[in-house]
C-alpha cells in the first residue's frame, strides 16, 4: 500500500487535538500523539513544526470548525444556545482556548489579527440586531457564559447541585444572555 501522507496528516491533527485538549501544550507528548496517529515522529516534525506550531494549527482548525458550525447571528440569545450545544459536544475546543489562556496568558496569541476579526463579526452580527449598547460587551458575556458553563463542571455541580441538568443550563444561559445590559456606548 503507497504511502498516503494526507491521511498521516490527519490522523496526527487528531491525535495532537486529543492530546492538546487533555494536557495543553507544556504536557502534551509527541511521542503519544505519534503513537495514537500511527505515525513516526519525524513525520511530525516535517509536516507541522515544533509542538508549539502544532498547537496554533490545531487550534485554528478547532476554531475554524467552531466558527462554521456556529456562524454569529443578530439573536445572542439563539446563538449562546447553539454555542453552548457545539461546546457540549465538541469541548476538546473549549478546552483547547483554555490551554492556550493558562499557557500564553495575556500575550499576543497565534494569528491574533484573524481572530480579532472574526469576533468583530460577532459584534457586527450582534450590532445589527438593533438593541444598541456596546455589543462587543454583549457578546464577550455571551462567549463566557456558554463556554464557562460547560469549562466548569465541577462549579455547575456545587452551585447548581448534581440533579441540575445541562439542557436546564441550557435554557438559562439563554435567558441570561437576553436579559444582558445595553452596556455603555462608545
Amino acid at each position: 500500500m503507497a504511502y498516503d501522507s494526507t491521511a498521516t496528516k490527519e490522523r496526527i491533527l487528531a491525535a495532537a487535538t486529543t492530546e492538546f485538549a487533555a494536557r495543553g501544550v507544556a504536557g502534551a507528548r509527541v511521542d503519544r500523539i505519534a503513537a495514537r496517529a500511527e505515525a513516526n515522529k519525524r513525520a511530525i516534525y516535517d509536516y507541522f513544526g515544533n509542538k508549539t506550531e502544532l498547537f496554533a494549527l490545531v487550534l485554528e482548525r478547532a476554531l475554524a470548525d467552531l466558527a462554521a458550525a456556529v456562524p454569529p447571528g443578530e439573536d445572542l440569545p439563539a446563538y449562546a444556545e447553539r454555542l453552548f450545544d457545539y461546546h457540549r459536544a465538541h469541548p476538546e475546543a473549549l478546552r483547547l482556548v483554555m490551554w492556550e489562556a493558562l499557557e500564553i496568558g495575556d500575550r499576543p496569541v497565534p494569528a491574533e489579527e484573524a481572530r480579532t476579526a472574526h469576533y468583530q463579526d460577532k459584534i457586527d452580527a450582534a450590532e445589527s440586531g438593533g438593541r444598541g449598547g456596546d455589543a462587543r460587551t454583549r457578546v464577550f458575556f455571551t462567549l463566557a457564559l456558554a463556554g464557562w458553563s460547560i469549562a466548569m463542571p465541577q462549579l455547575r455541580r456545587m452551585i447548581l447541585g448534581p440533579d441540575y441538568g445541562l439542557d436546564d443550563l441550557r435554557t438559562d444561559v439563554a435567558l441570561a444572555v437576553r436579559e444582558l445590559p445595553e452596556g455603555r456606548n462608545t
